[in-house]
């Protein structure tokens, strides 16, 4: 079952290289075919995400009343979740939908010149990229200008993928779980070097490419939903009811009749 999964995801490339004449741009058009199909769960994980930022403060709040408490904390935290639409498993979703074709396009073009044999020409990306199958740790010792392209694909590999955590972090107000967080994606991010050393140069093309189009499709999605947010303020504050403080006069007493 995997080795067809694994020739399913060959064929797709296959078939994209053969309009483009490119194995680099192919791998761009399969990753942005996958994030398209990805969409509705990466819009329900940013809208869950978001609505998490704006109820930070309230379950800070119950994290500090039923510190001592936490079946009561994770009862009222459940309830919390459940009226601010937050799911905290959303955001592992996505990542876990690309993991398998992360590890077969990873075997695929370690074994790409098996696929199409030996003399099929290189697999570069248009020459930016001199071999897709190469990885940095193995253009290391070929000198700079070869090893350039790969090192760069090796931060936006690693750099991109945790960037939409940390930019959300970004505009939520300081926390210890803001700064955990942050820290926390900076550990991921040197551990994702560490893969990607590893890793051919199509597999960090295809996760880079599939991060950034993550990132800027977060920041679409934040503004739309900071918008609308505004405009329902707006919409509030026009439909109450206008005050109006009417002061009424003191009654001047009658001038008596003098007899």
């Amino acid at each position: 079952m995997w080795d067809v999964f694994k020739d399913f995801i060959f064929w797709c490339i296959q078939e994209c290289y053969s309009f483009v004449g490119d194995w680099g741009m192919s791998i761009i058009i399969i990753t942005v075919i996958f994030r398209l199909l990805i969409t509705p769960l990466m819009q329900k994980q940013i809208k869950s995400s978001y609505q998490m930022q704006k109820v930070q403060p309230l379950m800070q709040e119950i994290q500090k009343k039923y510190a001592d408490d936490q079946p009561r904390m994770q009862e009222e935290m459940q309830k919390l979740y459940a009226e601010a639409k937050f799911n905290p498993l959303a955001g592992c979703l996505p990542i876990l939908l690309q993991m398998p074709i992360f590890a077969a396009l990873f075997q695929v073009l370690q074994g790409l010149q098996n696929y199409i044999g030996q003399n099929n020409g290189t697999y570069s990306f248009y020459h930016l990229v001199p071999d897709l199958t190469q990885t940095p740790g193995s253009t290391f010792s070929m000198g700079f200008f070869t090893f350039l392209p790969y090192i760069i694909l090796l931060l936006v590999f690693a750099g991109a993928t945790f960037a939409p955590m940390v930019l959300q972090q970004m505009s939520a107000p300081d926390s210890p779980q803001k700064k955990q967080t942050i820290l926390m994606s900076g550990f991921m991010s040197l551990f994702m070097l560490w893969i990607g050393w590893g890793s051919p140069a199509g597999v960090l093309l295809f996760w880079g490419a599939s991060s950034v189009i993550g990132v800027a499709q977060q920041q679409i999605t934040m503004r739309i939903l900071k918008k609308e947010d505004a405009e329902k303020e707006a919409e509030i504050i026009d439909t109450k009811p206008v005050k109006v403080d009417v002061t009424r006069k003191a009654k001047k007493k009658r001038p008596t009749k003098s007899r």
